[in-house]
């Protein structure tokens, strides 16, 4: 039986409800290592109750991602938010020295601790909150091993590499009490909430179909931006720690950069830009599902990583559809790609009406079926704030925190996105259509038959 929403989660459940829908998975939780609770103990409270006390944090995973945006804009809104920065973790050096320099430099208070593994950082009892920006197989496993140490955590999407993983997050955050944000900052972008609104309040009738886009255009094939420098050598870099879970294989230079490209260590599109338009869809419907059935097809026909010297071509699709099945009837298509830009724009539409969506969430436009033209107004929005923004998402995790309260991608959320994202990835490389039992978490094609989920070592390319 469905739980009724509360004015501070999302998508809410308790856990005597997720503990009878996760029997399935504990047993394999249970087997794997990396997911076990780590050795902290009962997570403390952190003590950043309230608007004026300091959060302190650490980073986990300081490259592009992790040192552009979350160390460089974090640091430049520390005052405002009441925060500092006082630890960071890579499995490159060069990458730790770099983000220990950012923080400390026109900073003369500032103490930047650095790590070379991050359960070391973790067991340091200062902190109280860690940005996780690794690579995908690393996320479920960070995530864990942080919230079991008392941490609040920021982690960018997706929440996890494979679908097993996921659930294990989300029994970890409630077993654990900590506020868990997932890193799509779109869900932090004023429409989409406007858009729950009206939906949960019945202004365009029950949910029909909805979609979104995420596609962009290069030369030299999305992801080959990322360079492949002489200084990435196995001496510089704890291969082993990096590949995580991964089964151990011969260190790549290439894979380390541009990992996006290559299925041990990411769904491609599916991992990267398709949750960033997911998220935000699910959470404008106002009761995100765990979906019933999930299609996709992806192609790899313009090979754009010939548009790269010495770029491998990569395992996965450059453009794909995922077309998903709700129980409510909603059906949600979400298109990406990296070899044609152009896109019809976001919407969702219902029985009496649909909305027209910015892609930015910075305005919505409701416009009635000709049918109940005479029911319904028109509505336009425009100018909403927060637009898709870093800093909007990172104040939001933080004020969550100091409020006790769900932000606004929490694990609820995050945890259905994936098995959408995950039962995708299934469904393009397996070739089958994947239909979710959401009691069993079984995973059958339309013949009955069951397909176990992909994890880790169960493909060559897994």
């Amino acid at each position: 039986m469905e739980t009724k929403p509360s004015k501070t989660s999302n998508v809410p459940a308790t856990r005597r409800e997720f503990l009878k829908k996760t029997a399935v998975a504990t047993a394999a939780v249970a087997a794997s290592p990396l997911l076990r609770p780590t050795l902290y103990g009962q997570a403390p409270s952190a003590n950043v109750t309230g608007a004026n006390n300091r959060i302190v944090l650490g980073y986990i995973g300081v490259g592009n991602q992790g040192l552009n945006i979350h160390v460089n804009l974090l640091k430049k809104s520390a005052t405002a938010n009441n925060l500092a920065q006082a630890a960071v973790c890579d499995v490159w050096t060069k990458r730790v020295g770099a983000a220990k320099a950012l923080i400390e430099k026109d900073n003369a208070d500032a103490k930047v601790d650095t790590y070379g593994d991050y359960q070391k950082l973790l067991e340091r009892k200062d902190l109280d909150a860690v940005v996780i920006a690794t690579h995908d197989p690393i996320h479920a496993p960070a995530i864990i091993a942080a919230l079991e140490s008392g941490k609040h955590v920021y982690c960018e999407k997706p929440v996890s590499r494979y679908l097993d993983e996921a659930f294990a997050v989300h029994e970890a955050v409630k077993r654990t009490g900590k506020i868990l944000q997932i890193g799509s900052q779109g869900c932090s972008a004023a429409a989409w909430h406007k858009a729950a609104e009206m939906i949960q309040a019945g202004k365009i009738g029950q949910l029909v179909w909805a979609q979104g886009f995420y596609c962009r255009n290069s030369k030299e094939g999305e992801w080959n931006k990322a360079a492949v420098s002489e200084d990435m050598t196995p001496d510089s870099i704890d291969w082993a720690k990096w590949l995580g879970r991964v089964s151990k294989r011969p260190f790549k230079a290439e894979q380390y950069a541009r990992w996006r490209k290559f299925y041990p260590f990411c769904a491609g599109l599916l991992g990267d830009l398709v949750p960033h338009r997911l998220l935000p869809l699910m959470l404008a419907t106002g009761k995100p599902e765990f979906p019933t059935r999930v299609v996709c097809v992806g192609t790899k026909s313009i090979h754009s990583d010939k548009g790269t010297q010495g770029a491998a071509e990569r395992d996965s699709s450059e453009h794909l559809q995922v077309v998903a099945e709700f129980p409510s009837g909603l059906i949600m298509t979400i298109t990406a790609g990296g070899v044609a830009a152009r896109t019809p724009g976001f919407a969702i539409y219902g029985h009496q009406a649909s909305l027209d969506i910015g892609t930015s969430g910075e305005r919505i436009k409701l416009l009635p079926e000709k049918e109940f033209a005479d029911e319904i107004e028109d509505e336009s929005l425009d100018g909403l704030k927060p637009i898709e923004d870093f800093d909007v998402h990172h104040k939001n995790w933080l004020d969550s925190i100091r409020a006790n309260k769900q932000p606004n991608c929490n694990v609820d959320l995050a945890v259905r996105a994936q098995t959408v994202i995950s039962l995708a990835e299934m469904s393009e490389r397996l070739k089958v259509a994947c239909l979710f039992d959401e009691k069993t978490r079984k995973i059958t094609t339309g013949d009955g038959k069951e397909v176990p989920p992909l994890t880790y070592g169960s493909t060559e390319l897994s």
